[in-house]
This record gives C-alpha cells, structure tokens and sequence, in this order.
C-alpha cells in the first residue's frame, strides 16, 4: 500500500481541542512501559519530547521522574496552549517543564544537548524523515536514551478501516479521519529500519511492539 502524506502540523483549534480531551492513555502508557524497560533504574537529567502535541507524555514523564527535566517541542501552538493549560494545573511540575513552539530542525533549542530524547507520532508527521533522525544526532549525546514510538503503515486499506473501527469506532468523527489518514502516512517499519540505517544510527532497533506502533529504541 502506497504512503499518503498527511499535513505535518495539527494547528486547528478544533482538531488540538479533540486531541487534548481524547483518552489516548492506553497509547502514551504503553510508551512510558517502553521507556522504563529500555531505562530501568532511576532516570534524572535533561529529556526532549519532539512533536509533544498536548504534552500528556511530557507531564508523564515529568510526574514519573522527580529528579528529571524536560523540554516538549511542537509546531503547533494550538496543541501547545493546550499543554500549558494543562502544565498550570500542577504547579508542582512547572519548576521542570517547558513547552516550546518551533519545527523540526528546532532552532529555538540551541546547542542543548539531552540526556533523554522521545517522540510519541512525530513522524508519520514528516514529510522529510530525516529532519527527525538528524534532531536525534543534533541534540543528542553519546549514551542518549532514544525512544520513538509511532504509528506503522498495514499493507491493505481494508486493515487501515479494521484498525479504525477497532481503536477509534467511538472517536469524534475529526478523530477517526485523523487515525484513518494518519495510518496511510505512516512509514512501515522496513521503511523506518531504511531510514535508521541510512542516519547512521545503527545503534537504535526498530520493532513492532502492537498491531499499529513500532519502536525506535537504544542509546546513542
């Protein structure tokens, strides 16, 4: 099945609103499971959320290391007001969390270089891959953390409306368009494997860990 590309910023107010209030815990907790297995152990220093959207990782992952910081970057400032709404309910996590407006190459970051790097459905977002695999060389640092987790490509539309109807059947109709044609744009993980490799990120493995996500994991 050929890729269809879906527009790379979720800047509507309606769609950032829908995604805010949508349950994806079953998703972005499956994604912490991941970190704690590659990560195990206590975990502080500096993290990096890319493509953060509403920023429900970023908080997880702020609340589940007290002794972390951590940076989520979006280009959508619609999905980003909607991560700070949420930021300033726990004033507690406030000290260690910011959530910064900018694309990928991410030029409001700097020269920061982090301890942690994690993007949850950044990438089938992209229309140049590459723009995320060169963000992981860029502000990463050797012994970097490294999780990615993302949608994968099925082979027939006729997986992609099974898929729909299984995980967004209830879903707003903005929702279940969204999961529809982000499904198309995904990458599958022989493409992502391709990409890994031609980044020269041989360190990092990529595999399917559900019926539609893939994982990109390691240490730089």
């Amino acid at each position: 099945m050929e890729r269809i590309p879906e527009p790379e910023l979720m800047d509507d107010e309606a769609q950032a609103r829908a995604y805010a209030e949508e349950d994806f815990s079953e998703a972005n907790t499956l994604f912490m499971e991941q970190f704690d297995a590659l990560h195990p152990g206590p975990v502080s220093g500096l993290a990096l959320d890319l493509g953060c959207g509403p920023a429900d990782i970023t908080l997880r992952f702020a609340r589940a290391y007290p002794n972390s910081r951590i940076d989520g970057l979006d280009g959508a400032e619609a999905m980003l007001n909607h991560g700070r709404l949420a930021l300033r309910s726990e004033p507690a996590l406030q000290s260690r969390v910011r959530l910064i407006q900018d694309r990928l190459p991410g030029e409001k970051l700097g020269a920061t270089r982090y301890d942690h790097l994690l993007s949850n459905s950044l990438l089938h977002h992209l229309a140049d891959p590459s723009l995320l695999w060169e963000a992981i060389q860029r502000f990463g640092r050797p012994g970097t953390t490294v999780l990615i987790m993302d949608l994968f490509r099925p082979d027939a539309p006729a997986t992609v409306e099974r898929l729909v109807a299984s995980y967004a059947g209830d879903a707003p109709e903005i929702l279940r368009r969204d999961f529809r044609n982000s499904l198309f744009a995904a990458f599958t993980p022989e493409e992502v494997a391709h990409q890994v490799r031609q980044a020269g990120l041989s360190e990092l493995r990529v595999n399917r860990v559900s019926d539609r996500h893939l994982l990109v994991r390691g240490y730089l």
